[in-house]
């Protein structure tokens, strides 16, 4: 029994190394890409089994099902962009060309000494953005580099997460350590699981909320928004990130309503404001009920994995405190 204990606390301290070398080595978009295919393809088998359906068909069937979506997805978002960036209504040029105009109208209320510092026409724009593209032309493939390494992490961590998922039901003969390290392995699936789901529900309850506020709220106080349906599409997938969602579709709603009126803009940022200040706490609480924590607990667990390993500690740290209490709870050391 003692020898147990000893190998789980062993198994254990491996699992935290493991995720501190993710945090570490910049892999956690790789490990959150094979959790979310491997939960995926782990959740429909389990669905399809109560029909009758073999566990190894059904994965292998969610597993193709899941890469023609990815696949699907992935064109879909190429060709909205672009409709987005060329032409329509609602597309980046008039976002952009709405921006242009509030910078333009905001620059005669400003000293004379910062007007001397802001473009007077397009013209000067072009040139400062193509002097500024010159000097920092290093720095942009930097960028254009460290993109390309987090999309390759993600496309390699969904394969391995399929490939793992396809052959979950393949167990041989396993040495007793192996095994327990597969244990915790299923821990921290099961952490991401229960994680994932809250953060959809937060990020449904925030796209309705900002729905109403952009088709009911605005119109009623006589400041209509454009681009309302872009704003919630957006609201909804960028709140599928932890904080970081949220700070980036409210960051889009201000700009939008700053290109209609001071007063829109005014009104848009008290309800950014406010909703940016409970985002926390809704964040912490309903996570929280999925793996029993208070919300300090996870405020706390944020703060210090944010001044540990930055914005990627922020997005960890949910999930890893699940896991760890996880780990604690069953063993009743907490």
């Amino acid at each position: 029994m003692a020898d147990l204990s000893k190998l789980y606390f062993i198994s254990f301290g491996f699992a935290l190394l493991g995720l501190t070398a993710v945090l570490m080595l910049g892999l956690l978009p790789a490990l959150l890409a094979g959790l979310l295919v491997y939960q995926l393809v782990d959740f429909g088998a389990e669905s399809l089994a109560r029909y009758g359906i073999r566990r190894n068909i059904g994965r292998m069937f969610l597993l193709f099902l899941v890469s023609v979506v990815v696949v699907f997805s992935i064109s879909l978002l190429v060709i909205m962009l672009a409709s987005y960036v060329t032409d329509g209504p609602e597309s980046l040029v008039v976002l952009l060309q709405k921006m242009a105009d509030v910078v333009d109208t905001g620059k005669n209320y400003l000293p004379l000494w910062v007007q001397e510092y802001i473009p007077s026409n397009m013209n000067e724009v072009q040139t400062a953005s193509s002097e500024w593209l010159r000097k920092n032309a290093g720095n942009l493939s930097v960028i254009g580099g460290d993109i390309g390494i987090f999309l390759i992490h993600i496309i390699i961590g969904m394969i391995i997460g399929g490939m793992i998922a396809l052959h979950h039901e393949i167990r041989g003969e396993r040495g007793i350590f192996a095994q327990a390290l597969g244990e915790r392995v299923e821990q921290i699936s099961q952490a991401f699981r229960r994680i994932v789901f809250s953060q959809v529900r937060i990020s449904a309850l925030n796209t309705v909320l900002t729905g109403i506020f952009l088709v009911l709220v605005m119109p009623l106080l006589g400041h209509p928004l454009p681009l309302t349906k872009v704003m919630i599409a957006v609201t909804f997938v960028a709140g599928l990130l932890p904080v970081i969602g949220n700070l980036i579709s409210n960051s889009v709603i201000f700009l939008i309503a700053l290109s209609v009126s001071p007063i829109a803009a005014v009104v848009s940022l008290i309800y950014l404001v406010v909703i940016h200040k409970l985002e926390y706490f809704v964040n912490a609480r309903i996570i929280g009920s999925q793996i029993e924590a208070r919300a300090w607990e996870l405020l706390i667990a944020m703060l210090v994995m944010e001044s540990a390993f930055g914005l990627a500690g922020v997005v960890a740290a949910p999930i890893y405190y699940a896991y760890i209490k996880g780990e604690l709870s069953s063993r009743r050391l907490i």
